[in-house]
C-alpha cells in the first residue's frame, strides 16, 4: 500500500501541508489523483448517497464535477491530535443552469468579477454582509431575496453567521449586460 506524506503523528505544519494536498487534490478536479487518497474499500456517505470502493468514488466526483462547474473548494485546518484532525470545508460551484454556489464570505469584488455584476462595496465587504443588511435580520435556511436583479437563496446559516447561498442572476439583468 503506498503511504501519502506528511503521516501522522501530526505537528501544526505536517497538518497543514496534509490540509493544503488535499485542498490542491480536489481543486484540480482529477478523480483519479482524488481517490488515490481513500483506502480501496472506503465508505462514503453523500446526503443519500451510500458510496463504497475507490471506483465508485472515482464515478461518484467524474459526476459531480460534470455538474458543479467553476469548482472551488477551501479546507480549514479546525484541529488536530497525533493521528487524528478536523477540517472544515466549503465550496463553491456554478450549475448547468447558471445558478452559483457562494459562500456569504466572499468578497463583493470577487463576487462581481465572477458573477458579471456591479455591486457597491463601500459598504460592505462581502456578499454574506450585503445580504444579511438587506434582509434586516439575520436569514434562515430557505429565505430568498432579490437584489438588483439578482436573487439570493440561502443555503446554509446558523444562530450567528450565513454561510452559503445560491445565487442567480435573473434574466431581466442578464439581458441588460
Amino acid at each position: 500500500m503506498e503511504q501519502r506524506l506528511p503521516l501522522p503523528p501530526f505537528t501544526m505544519e505536517t497538518a497543514l501541508q496534509k490540509v493544503q494536498l488535499a485542498e490542491d487534490a480536489w481543486n484540480s478536479k482529477d478523480p483519479e489523483r482524488v481517490c488515490l487518497a481513500y483506502t480501496i474499500d472506503t465508505e462514503w456517505r453523500n446526503r443519500t448517497d451510500f458510496i463504497n470502493g475507490r471506483e465508485a468514488v472515482k464515478e461518484f466526483l467524474k459526476g459531480k464535477w460534470e455538474r458543479e462547474l467553476n469548482y472551488k473548494l477551501k479546507k480549514e485546518l479546525w484541529g488536530f491530535r497525533e493521528n487524528r484532525m478536523a477540517v472544515r470545508f466549503e465550496y463553491e460551484f456554478q450549475n448547468a443552469d447558471g445558478q452559483y454556489r457562494v459562500k456569504a464570505l466572499t468578497e463583493i469584488a470577487d463576487f462581481n468579477e465572477v458573477i458579471g455584476t456591479d455591486l457597491s462595496d463601500e459598504e460592505f465587504s462581502t456578499i454574506g454582509g450585503l445580504v444579511v443588511h438587506q434582509f434586516g435580520h439575520l436569514p434562515k435556511r430557505g429565505d430568498e431575496i432579490t437584489l438588483s436583479g439578482i436573487r439570493f437563496k440561502v443555503l446554509r446559516a446558523d444562530s450567528r453567521r450565513l454561510h452559503t447561498m445560491m445565487v442567480e442572476v435573473l434574466p431581466e439583468l442578464a439581458e441588460l449586460a
